[in-house]
C-alpha cells in the first residue's frame, strides 16, 4: 500500500509539472511576440495554404479524370469508326 501511495504521489507531482508546462506553452502562444507563437502561427498559415493547394489539386484531378474519361470514349468511338472504314475499304477493293 505504501509503495502504491508513493507511486500515486509521484504521478500526481509529475501531473502537476506537466500541467504547469502546458500552461506555460498556452501562455506563450497567447503572446504573439514569442518565438513559439511566431512558429505556431507560421505553421498554422502554412497548413492553411497547403490545405487550399490540396483542395485546388483535388479539383484539378477531378477535372482531368472527367477529361480523360471523355478522351477514352472518343478513342473507342474512333476505333469503331476506323474498323468500319477499314472494312468498307476492303469491300471496295
Amino acid at each position: 500500500v505504501a509503495a502504491l501511495q508513493d507511486e500515486k504521489n509521484s504521478l500526481m507531482s509529475e501531473n502537476e509539472i506537466m500541467n504547469d508546462r502546458l500552461e506555460q506553452i498556452d501562455d506563450s502562444l497567447d503572446d504573439p511576440n514569442t518565438v513559439v507563437a511566431k512558429k505556431y502561427f507560421s505553421a498554422q498559415l502554412q497548413l492553411e495554404q497547403l490545405q487550399e493547394e490540396n483542395f485546388r489539386l483535388e479539383a484539378a484531378k477531378d477535372d482531368y479524370r472527367v477529361h480523360c474519361e471523355d478522351l477514352e470514349k472518343q478513342v473507342i468511338e474512333l476505333q469503331h469508326r476506323n474498323n468500319e472504314l477499314t472494312s468498307l475499304a476492303e469491300e471496295s477493293r
